[in-house]
């Protein structure tokens, strides 16, 4: 390991070769052993500013989204502390120049008050790399240890050793933080999210107009005095959300109420430490044992109903839909309830309390495909309506429809308590939990690992809960019929096909959804309070004539609809969507432009020019990319617009296994998406016609 003073500079890549990620540490000892101190990381601009209060990183903000940044926690030593920072510079963003590291102190104490200050990096591998000790702390309360910087292509580390008086205030607002002091009042009882952070705590915003921080050249060191304390006027509020600063007083004195950052998981996983991939990590809800149907409903019934009491945001989000009003959830699972000369077992109870009033839910699942029983869930209507219950919720991989209830039960009008029938499918359990761990978030870290784990259950072969994931029996015969042309127009299997096919699409909305954060929703092209099993029939007849089940999905809060077409005569599954030219401009920069948008797209795309009348000219992305002006019309046709199209085999089998029509159609949207339309950008798209 190679030791630097202070202002010194070093290239991580001439110490390592697998410097792409590293560990940052900072420790310190005491003679006590009782020292502390707060570790935070700020992202720089090329201003040295932070771009948004997203940069700064502390332990109510500790991983990155991105996976660049992660505060792994602190270690105990002989007489001190040893916190550890992940830091990945291969996912480091662009607009990122400097990578800052520092710690600060509460409460009055001092930075000369702790030992053997120093800062380590090492490798991926655990390595050390380069290390930097600092001697000469005095009174300051917040400490800039070290910085990682870009110079070229590779990153750069250098000893700073800067300290602030100021604290951590005085360290933020030089970066570009405008710091607000909070009104001190009493904790909110029972809140076990702030337990250890006390008063003193105050919010940040990105200072509009911070002057920019001179960045000193890469031989130079940084000053060693510290800076005297910014006296400018706060800022006006900015629209983003406040972040709580590290406290100045853990545990000590009157305590404030600060604005908590959600917790979001990021999308890239941690490095892995197993040897090989037959290492598997340890899992809260393991699967593997479970072998009859009885013993998965069980398991994943009692799974799914802790979580929803451990985890309130994700417990609202399943049972607000369904009347169930805010307050203290509990739930129960085999719960024994009279009914008749024989009790009957519900396979779970959701309880809400708010103001004195209770909202009780019975909840029957299913698992692995199985049909609800229209007689048990009868009884369980029947028992909740002389218990004074509000609900029964049923459960399964089926998705409901409007208009198709999931099992029919006879409601006793005499009855003067009504219950109400709902319906959850397991894809959208999966759908909100993966909707508030990666782009909504929750209120710590260990209900997002509850949430990870729940999915990590859900998506086990074993679990038997994975949405819907069978067109029915109706679906070899009506491909059949439709392939050798003996299909009757009015079969009535045609219109099982078609329910199953509409299921299958709000299936795939829900999971296209979950991945961009953003509702994704069928678009129905009929008047509004139409009949939908008219809607239906109309479909199934139309399947009968020309063998196509279509569909169109949009994506909320874009003007982009995918349409989605199903060949049941040609075994192909056709995505397109339609992107209008913009107004004014030349037809060859309007088809330059595309083809740019589009430089990643799958060379296999198909592009057809939109003109007035008559059709435009075609072709492959591949064929295109080299002489855009193919696109042009013929005959100085007006151009409005481009459609673009993946066409994907189908496939065969009415399941979801690697040959199934199910996963066919779900990979068929989701390529469609990440490969075009999310390139598109700024350009408005549209549904492609069902041609």
């Amino acid at each position: 390991m190679q030791e630097i003073s202070k202002g010194a500079n070093v290239s991580l890549t001439a110490l390592s070769e697998d410097a792409g990620a590293v560990v940052v540490s900072l420790s310190w000892s005491s003679v006590s052993g009782a020292g502390d101190a707060d570790v935070s990381v700020l992202l720089l601009d090329a201003n040295g500013k932070v771009r948004s209060e997203d940069d700064f990183y502390f332990y109510n903000n500790p991983a990155a989204a991105d996976g660049s940044v992660q505060l792994l926690g602190k270690t105990p030593t002989g007489n001190g502390d040893e916190d550890r920072i992940g830091v990945d510079l291969t996912a480091v963003p662009q607009g990122v120049e400097r990578i800052v590291v520092a710690a600060s102190q509460y409460g009055g104490a001092r930075f000369g008050d702790l030992d053997d200050l120093r800062m380590t990096v090492a490798d991926r591998s655990g390595e050390p790399l380069v290390g930097f000790s600092i001697h000469d702390a005095g009174v300051e309360t917040a400490f800039i240890f070290g910085e990682l910087y870009r110079r070229g292509e590779e990153w750069k580390f250098r000893a700073v050793g800067q300290g602030y008086e100021t604290g951590l205030a005085g360290l933020a607002t030089d970066f570009g933080i405008a710091v607000h002091e909070e009104a001190e009042e009493p904790e909110e009882a029972g809140d076990p999210g702030e337990a250890g952070h006390g008063a003193d705590a105050v919010a940040m915003e990105k200072a509009p107009d911070a002057e920019p921080e001179p960045v000193a050249p890469d031989p130079a060191p940084s000053p060693v005095t510290a800076p005297s304390p910014v006296t400018a006027p706060a800022p006006a509020p900015v629209t983003a959300e406040p972040v709580a600063v590290p406290s100045q007083t853990r545990g000590r004195g009157p305590r404030t109420t600060t604005t908590k950052k959600k917790v979001t998981l990021p999308k890239v996983a941690k490095s892995s430490l197993a040897e090989n991939d037959s290492w598997r990590p340890a899992r809260l809800f393991p699967v593997p044992t479970l072998k009859s149907d009885k013993e998965r409903e069980v398991r994943a019934t009692s799974v799914l109903l802790s979580v929803m009491a451990q985890v309130p945001e994700f417990g609202r989000r399943l049972t607000a839909a369904f009347g169930a009003p805010a307050g203290r959830m509990q739930t129960f699972t085999e719960v024994s309830l009279p009914h008749g000369d024989t009790p009957r077992r519900p396979d779970g109870v959701i309880r809400v309390e708010r103001a004195g009033k209770l909202w009780t839910a019975l909840v029957e699942t299913k698992t692995n495909g199985n049909p609800l029983k229209p007689e048990q869930v009868q009884e369980y209507m029947d028992i909740a309506a002389r218990r004074g219950y509000e609900a029964v919720i049923t459960l399964s991989n089926d998705v409901a429809l409007e208009g198709a209830p999931m099992v029919d039960v006879k409601i006793d009008g005499r009855r003067k308590h009504k219950v109400s029938l709902w319906h959850l499918s397991w894809a959208e359990v999966a759908h909100q939990a993966q909707m508030l761990i990666r782009h909504e978030g929750v209120g710590n870290a260990a209900h997002a690992w509850l949430l990870q784990e729940l999915l990590e259950y859900l998506r086990h072969d074993q679990s038997g809960c994975h949405g819907f994931q069978n067109m029915g029996a109706a679906w070899v015969p009506v491909r059949k019929g439709i392939e050798d042309e003996t299909l009757a127009s009015d079969d009535p299997r045609a219109v099982e096909v078609v329910e199953s096919w509409e299921r299958l699409i709000r299936q795939v909305c829900l999971r296209l959804g979950g991945e961009l954060g953003q509702k994704a929703l069928p678009v129905q092209r009929v008047r509004r309070g139409s009949d939908p099993r008219a809607r239906r029939a109309a479909a199934a007849e139309r399947l009968c004539l020309d063998g196509r089940l279509t569909a169109e999905l949009r994506i909320d809060g874009t003007s982009s609809v995918i349409a989605v077409t199903a060949d049941l005569r040609t075994g192909k599954v056709r995505t397109c969507v339609d992107v209008p030219a913009p107004e004014g401009s030349y037809p060859l920069t309007t088809v330059k432009r595309l083809v740019r948008l589009l430089a990643e797209a799958p060379a296999d795309l198909h592009v057809e020019t939109l003109v007035e009348a008559g059709n435009g000219p075609r072709g492959t992305l591949e064929r295109l990319r080299p002489e855009p002006g193919d696109l042009l019309p013929k005959g100085g046709a007006a151009l409005t617009g481009f459609r673009l199209s993946l066409i994907k085999g189908m496939g065969n089998t009415r399941g979801n296994t690697e040959s199934g029509f199910i996963r066919s159609v779900d990979e068929a949207v989701a390529r469609f998406h990440q490969g075009v339309v999310a390139h598109l950008g700024p350009v408005e798209a549209r549904a492609g016609r069902q041609s």
